[in-house]
């Protein structure tokens, strides 16, 4: 969520920042502007209702020292008190209304952010190895697991739909190990603190990352209970500490977590295509951050080498894209997507988004840490998929595909699977 002062002081600059996202997010700072301007002018004549208030109530009492009649003023007090509830309740109203449109406008992309209308104008950052190449014509991963009996679309479908799967076998053995392996390499070497979370958030955590109100449509809903399936880990884990106030010293927060993600992305084009590319349900391990606004970008930095370092020690070849203006997504600043090489599709695949939040977050969540001097402010918050194993499975397949129709395991995943080939 923006700061209302910052909007207030800077209007127009706002404007041509949200502007740059394309839609018509900065249309609305106007409407803003209109709104905190009535509620202040509310609470001011509130304040001065209120003082009136005191300043007679203390007249009553002295002239009824004396003996004195307060019929009169009694009954003034009485209508000031009707015109305070007024006040009261125009003022709450008014509230509410400006933070239900601040809700709505996305955060300001980072100045240095590239400018663009969509993906297309995304530019590449860097490169990391070679794209495989085999003396036979490469099979798709769902050729390849049908053949080895990995996953299994039409039983999962009989029990839930399309856009599920249910991983059978050395499927379902490769998808714990990548779990253990990505937990492990994070865990132990980047310097994150393992956290198990629940999969089901209230609404109260989805507003705080930013999911609602804006993608309500994507989300699962459990009606009776007023609760959601968790879209990412970044839902219940950066919500961890929301309505606190942290020390100094407790930043850097890393957490790392497993979760099931629950997406209905209604609507989305190719959703119903066979594969695991995208899917209603699948797992992810997630990489949050908690620290200073002084080390968010430094931050964000380490988070995507982080995720990098999966792909690099698997041996996969990827790229590391930045985000324009117009692609970066509704709660980030700045964002690094990390797309992995899948001979199968012939196409990379993003399986890492890694994200600086700024305070957008963290004031929808009032997250605040004490600084040196003792000031409360606002955290920034950063995430990113370290990674989502969908995709990465996809790629692991495709990439390690032998002409025989096996799948060579690499190495760093040996132990986990507890052998060097499915086949």
């Amino acid at each position: 969520m923006l700061d209302i002062r910052l909007i207030r002081e800077q209007p127009d600059s706002i404007k041509a920042r949200l502007a740059t996202r394309g839609g018509d997010a900065h249309l609305q700072i106007d409407a803003i502007l209109a709104c905190d301007k009535d509620r202040r002018a509310a609470e001011t004549q509130l304040q001065l209702l209120q003082s009136d208030r005191k300043r007679i109530s203390k007249e009553i009492g002295a002239l009824k020292a004396k003996g004195e009649d307060t019929s009169s003023i009694e009954a003034q007090v009485r209508g000031l008190g009707d015109e305070v509830a007024k006040l009261n309740e125009l003022s709450a109203a008014l509230d509410t209304r400006q933070r239900e449109l601040l809700l709505t406008l996305p955060n300001l992309p980072h100045e240095g952010c590239p400018i663009g209308a969509d993906a297309e104008a995304n530019p590449e950052v860097r490169v990391w190895g070679e794209k495989a190449s085999f003396s036979f014509t490469p099979k798709s991963h769902v050729e390849l697991g049908e053949k080895l009996s990995l996953f299994d679309f039409d039983r999962a479908a009989k029990i839930s739909g399309s856009a599920f799967v249910c991983f059978t076998g050395a499927g379902a053995r490769m998808e714990r190990a990548l779990l253990n392996f990505l937990l492990d390499l994070h865990t132990t070497q980047h310097g994150y603190r393992e956290v198990s979370t629940p999969f089901i958030v209230r609404p109260e955590a989805l507003v705080g990352t930013s999911q609602l109100p804006k993608f309500e449509e994507q989300l699962y809903r459990c009606d009776r209970d007023e609760l959601y399936l968790a879209p990412t880990a970044e839902v219940p884990v950066t919500n961890l500490h929301r309505e606190e106030i942290l020390s100094l010293e407790q930043l850097p927060i890393r957490y790392a977590a497993y979760t099931p993600c629950f997406r209905r992305e209604a609507g989305s084009a190719g959703l119903g295509t066979r594969g695991l590319i995208r899917m209603h349900q699948f797992d992810k391990v997630e990489l949050v951050k908690i620290t200073t606004p002084e080390s968010a970008f430094e931050e964000l930095e380490l988070l995507t080498a982080n995720a990098e370092k999966v792909l690099q020690i698997l041996g996969l070849h990827y790229r590391v894209i930045e985000l324009c203006t117009g692609d970066v997504g509704f709660g980030a600043t700045k964002t690094y997507d990390i797309e992995v090489w899948a001979p199968g599709q012939n196409s990379y695949l993003e399986v890492s988004s890694c994200s600086n939040f700024g305070d957008f977050q963290a004031r929808r969540m009032n997250l605040r840490f004490k600084d040196g001097e003792g000031k409360n402010r606002f955290c920034h918050t950063l995430n990113g998929s370290g990674t989502a194993l969908p995709r990465l499975f996809v790629a692991l397949l495709e990439t390690y595909q032998q002409a025989d129709g096996s799948v060579e395991v690499p190495e760093a995943l040996r132990p986990y699977f507890g052998s060097s080939r499915i086949g």
